[in-house]
């Protein structure tokens, strides 16, 4: 499922990955490179399969524990009001 970030939320790119500022309560919010390789591809259009997808191609990881990671990480940002 395609997904974005509220309203309130600004975005910066780091040499690390991503951190996400949540301008309602000024909380900081830092994403590795595989997180940010999650949110780019959901936010591009992509759902879950493809962010998995592009998980395994990129780094070394189970396609297994790959969706998991990436319904957790949706989950808490969706959770936290960041993204919808």
């Amino acid at each position: 499922m395609p997904l974005r970030f509220g309203a309130d939320v600004s975005t910066a790119d780091t040499d690390y990955g991503t951190v996400l500022l949540d301008e309602r309560n000024g909380q900081y919010w830092e994403l590795n490179p595989t997180g940010t390789l999650v949110v780019q591809t959901l936010m591009g259009g992509g759902d879950e399969a493809a962010a998995a997808d592009a998980l395994v191609a990129e780094f070394d990881i189970d396609r297994s524990q790959a969706e998991q990671d990436i319904a957790a990480l949706v989950t808490e940002l969706r959770a936290s009001g960041l993204a919808v």
